[in-house]
């Protein structure tokens, strides 16, 4: 069974940095292209980023601002969230789905649907 735990959420002010880190159990973590979704209330899950063998996919809403990396030998992938915006407050979820093909990678990481694995997830909340 894969398991997932997310960390690093908290409270932060509005230009303010947060880094999430999600770690992996098992020994098949760099088999997995693995992404990042967030969910505010009254909203529905959206994708923020994702990332394969060291290919990154992001939201418009995240993109110059949220890098996604990742580390095998710890099994974790990371999420840095820099100048934050009040937005941006949500339940942040990370998710592994089995390595995806070049071609599929851009059409199929933004899809809730891809991921077998997810976090149970952990608060970020931005103030203004």
């Amino acid at each position: 069974q894969v398991q997932l735990v997310e960390s690093g959420g908290g409270l932060v002010q509005a230009g303010g940095s947060l880094r999430l880190s999600c770690v992996v159990s098992g020994r098949t973590f760099r088999t997995y292209t693995m992404g990042w979704f967030r969910q505010a209330p009254v909203n529905e899950r959206e994708f923020v980023s994702a990332i394969g063998y060291s290919t990154t996919h992001y939201a418009s809403s995240g993109q110059g601002r949220f890098t996604i990396s990742r580390e095998n030998a710890e099994n974790t992938v990371y999420l840095q969230l820099n100048s934050m915006k009040p937005e941006d407050t949500a339940v942040y979820y990370c998710a592994a789905a089995p390595l995806l093909s070049a071609s599929r990678f851009y059409s199929a990481t933004s899809s809730e649907g891809t991921y077998d694995y997810w976090g149970q997830g952990t608060q970020v909340t931005v103030s203004s």
